[in-house]
């Protein structure tokens, strides 16, 4: 199976949606931010290993400790993944920051600044 075939992007696709409902609905940990969301996922084309890219609201430290409860929890995570959808093999989940979302936020609020700056300096002239 290619790496970008139709059936490897539909196992994506449906893998990150679940993620995301267990996630929102399953993970008791206090560590796990309550403002976390699995931005994409790549699963191999083998169906052994998953990685999941997390974005989470918050410092750095959030960050930290969302992952890290997130890989102590992983055994009840393939569990639900398992129950959840009917796959071959259910991927070993490797847990990844993703910081561009904050990325994003920050960008724009830097062009929000410098415009604003034009506009004060329009304003003067």
């Amino acid at each position: 199976m290619r790496k970008n075939s139709i059936k490897n992007t539909r196992v994506n696709a449906e893998v990150q949606r679940e993620l995301s409902n267990i996630l929102r609905g399953g993970i008791k940990d206090p560590r796990v931010a309550p403002m976390t969301s699995v931005v994409a996922v790549e699963v191999a084309p083998d169906l052994k290993t998953c990685k999941a890219y997390i974005s989470v609201l918050g410092d750095e430290k959030m960050q930290q400790d969302t992952i890290k409860g997130l890989q102590s929890a992983e055994g009840y995570i393939r569990r639900e993944l398992a129950r959840t959808i009917n796959m071959r093999n259910t991927p070993e989940i490797k847990f990844i920051m993703d910081q561009s979302i904050e990325y994003g936020v920050n960008i724009s609020r830097k062009i929000d600044e410098v415009t604003r700056d034009l506009k004060k300096d329009g304003a003067d002239e």
